[in-house]
């Protein structure tokens, strides 16, 4: 499970330093792409193929399904880290992630999400919900 905050950057090469934490439970491989509210995802090896397989069972014949199908997998690629843990962001989601140099990577269980800070930061953003909105949300699923 990955958890956590964590402020970092991208450098003039638009490469990103994961952190060694979650390094280690991605064992070198990973897949980054487009994620929900503008920012990226980061899903371990093993975790890419649960959702695959989620995925593969939606109705194709829905057109918000082959929708998200084409936005989610043209945009994903499979990373490997270099030596001192870095991986290259495409420059199509970083400027899908409104990224320009400081980072917000925090743990989100299952996944990894990457933020632009300034976007993270803003007022409006739902990543700043309040405790009675998580609770009218997750009331709806009986939590």
């Amino acid at each position: 499970m990955f958890m956590g905050t964590y402020y970092n950057s991208i450098d003039a090469k638009n490469r990103l330093i994961v952190p060694s934490k979650h390094r280690d439970q991605l064992a070198g491989k990973c897949v980054l792409t487009k994620g929900l509210d503008t920012c990226l995802y980061i899903y371990s090896m093993n975790e890419w193929d649960k959702l695959t397989e989620k995925i593969a069972e939606l109705p194709e014949s829905d057109p918000k399904v082959r929708e998200y199908i084409r936005d989610h997998y043209a945009n994903a690629v499979e990373c490997e880290f270099d030596k001192q843990g870095r991986i290259v962001i495409p420059q199509p989601l970083i400027d899908y992630a409104k990224i320009t140099k400081e980072l917000v990577t925090m743990g989100a269980m299952k996944k990894i999400e990457i933020w632009s800070r300034e976007v993270w930061e803003t007022p409006d953003n739902e990543g700043s919900m309040q405790t009675e909105d998580y609770s009218e949300a997750l009331a709806k699923y009986n939590f």
